[in-house]
C-alpha cells in the first residue's frame, strides 16, 4: 500500500483542478507575509465591488477563532455587505486573547485602507496552528498591494485555492452556473480542509461567490440550507474546528432582476446548483482527509427520522475502529453494528441490514446467508466504497462523507505543530 504525506498528493484527488470562470465584480490576488510558511503564498485578497451581499455559517465551537468572532460581529451588526475578504494560512489566530482581537482588527483597518472601505465590510478568515499570536503587521503593504494587483485572470482562483491551503494535499475548487430571469449566473467556490474536520455549524474554510443579484436574507437562507446538505454531512476525525466558516458572496452583476425572497419561484435553479456545488465542495474535503486511501459514503436508511439517521451516519463515520478497519480493507461489519448501538438513537438489533457496495454482508441481525468474503474483499479494495445500514424502523434516512484513518494520520498531527 502506498503512503502518503502532507506534501503528496492523495491518491483520491480529482484527475484535474478545474479552471474557474471569471464572475463580474470579484478581484483576486495573493501573496506571501511569512506568516507560517517559507517560500509559499499564504494570503488571499479578494477585492468585493460596491453593492456585494453575504451571508455566513460558522463553527459551533465554543472556542471560536477571533475571525471568526470578528465574521459574527459584522453580520448580526446588519452589514449584509462586503467590499474585500482577507483570509490567511499558517495560524488561526484561536486561542490567542486579546492579541487575537487586536490582530483581527488590524487586519480590518488595513483591508479597509487597501480596498477602501469601511472596515465593518471586510471579512477575515484565519487557518493554521492554533495558539500561536497572528503579527498582523505583516499584512502592512500586502494587503494594499494586493488590492492594487487584483485581477480575474483564469489563474487566479486554483491560486486562491492554493494561498488557504494547509495540510491540504490539493486545492478545492468547483463552478456552476444557473438560468435566473433567463440570464446564466455563475457560482464559483473553493474550500479548504483535510484535518480538525467535523464541521457543525457549518480546519474548515470554504468561500463561495456568484454573479447572481440576491438579497443578503435570500443568501443567508440558500446557506443554511444547503450546509446541511454538504459541510454537515462530512467528518474526517470527529473533531470540529475553532475556525469553520463558509461565506457567500453575490455581486449583483449578472443581470438578473434582485431576488428579495428565499421562496421566489426563479431561485429553483439557482438552489439546485448552490447545493450541488456545496455538495462536490464537501466530498473534494473528505477526498484530501489527511493520510487518506479511502473515500467512504455513509448511507443510513430506515430510521425513526431524518435527525436520528444523520446521528447513526456520524456514529459510523467517526468510529476510529470502523475507519481503521476501512483502511485495513477488512469487511468487519460488527464495527459497524457497534457504532449503531453506541449512537444513543433507536435502534433494533435485530432488524439491522448492513451492506459493502452492493455486497449484502448481514440481514436481520445475523450474518447473510449468502455472504461471500471474496466479494466483500473486493469491495474493501475499491478505492471510494459505500458503506450501507438499514435500521427497519421507518422513513428517515441521511449520507455521510468520510474517509479512512491511516497511519499517515498519526504521522501528520504528531508533528503538526512541531
Amino acid at each position: 500500500m502506498a503512503s502518503t504525506t502532507a506534501t503528496s498528493v492523495s491518491p483520491l484527488a480529482p484527475g484535474i483542478t478545474p479552471e474557474l470562470p471569471a464572475i463580474a465584480g470579484i478581484r483576486i490576488a495573493t501573496a506571501q507575509a511569512g506568516i507560517r510558511y517559507a517560500g509559499r503564498t499564504d494570503v488571499l485578497w479578494v477585492s468585493l465591488e460596491a453593492g456585494t451581499t453575504v451571508a455566513g455559517v460558522f463553527t459551533r465551537s465554543r472556542c471560536p477563532s477571533a475571525a471568526v468572532d470578528w465574521c459574527r460581529e459584522v453580520l448580526a451588526a446588519g452589514h449584509g455587505t462586503a467590499r474585500a475578504l482577507v483570509v490567511n494560512s499558517g495560524n488561526a489566530n484561536a486561542f490567542t486573547g486579546s492579541k487575537g482581537r487586536e490582530a483581527v482588527s488590524l487586519t480590518a483597518d488595513i483591508a479597509a485602507k487597501a480596498a477602501p472601505c469601511d472596515r465593518l465590510a471586510v471579512l477575515i478568515a484565519s487557518t493554521g496552528v492554533i495558539g500561536e499570536p497572528l503579527d498582523a503587521r505583516k499584512f502592512e503593504g500586502v494587503l494594499a498591494d494586493c488590492a492594487a494587483r487584483a485581477d480575474d485572470g483564469p489563474r487566479a482562483w486554483e491560486a486562491a485555492a492554493r494561498a488557504i491551503m494547509t495540510t491540504d494535499t490539493f486545492p478545492k475548487l468547483a463552478t456552476r452556473t444557473a438560468e435566473i430571469d433567463g440570464r446564466t449566473v455563475t457560482i464559483n467556490g473553493m474550500a479548504k480542509g483535510a484535518g480538525m474536520i467535523a464541521p457543525d455549524m457549518a480546519t474548515m474554510l470554504s468561500f463561495v461567490f456568484t454573479d447572481a443579484a440576491l438579497a443578503q436574507t435570500v443568501l443567508a437562507e440558500l446557506l443554511t440550507a444547503g450546509t446541511n446538505k454538504s459541510f454537515n454531512c462530512v467528518t474526517i476525525d470527529g473533531d470540529t474546528s475553532t475556525s469553520d466558516t463558509l461565506l457567500l458572496f453575490a455581486t449583483g452583476k449578472g443581470g438578473n432582476s434582485p431576488i428579495e425572497s428565499a421562496d421566489d419561484p426563479r431561485l429553483a435553479g439557482f438552489r439546485a446548483a448552490l447545493d450541488d456545488l456545496l455538495i462536490d465542495l464537501a466530498q473534494l474535503v473528505a477526498r484530501d482527509g489527511e493520510g487518506a486511501r479511502k473515500l467512504v459514503t455513509v448511507e443510513v436508511e430506515g430510521a425513526e427520522s431524518d435527525a436520528s439517521a444523520h446521528r447513526i451516519a456520524m456514529s459510523i463515520a467517526n468510529s476510529p475502529l470502523v475507519k481503521t478497519a476501512i483502511a485495513g480493507e477488512d469487511a468487519n461489519w460488527g464495527r459497524v453494528v457497534m457504532a449503531v448501538g453506541k449512537a444513543g438513537e433507536p435502534a433494533d438489533r435485530d432488524l439491522l441490514t448492513i451492506s459493502f457496495g452492493d455486497v449484502r454482508v448481514a440481514h436481520r441481525g445475523a450474518r447473510d446467508p449468502d455472504y461471500s468474503e471474496e466479494a466483500a474483499s473486493a469491495v474493501m479494495r475499491e478505492p471510494e466504497i459505500t458503506l450501507k445500514v438499514e435500521i427497519g424502523l421507518g422513513q428517515g434516512k441521511a449520507r455521510i462523507w468520510t474517509c479512512d484513518l491511516t497511519k499517515e494520520y498519526v504521522a501528520i498531527n504528531g508533528d503538526y505543530r512541531s
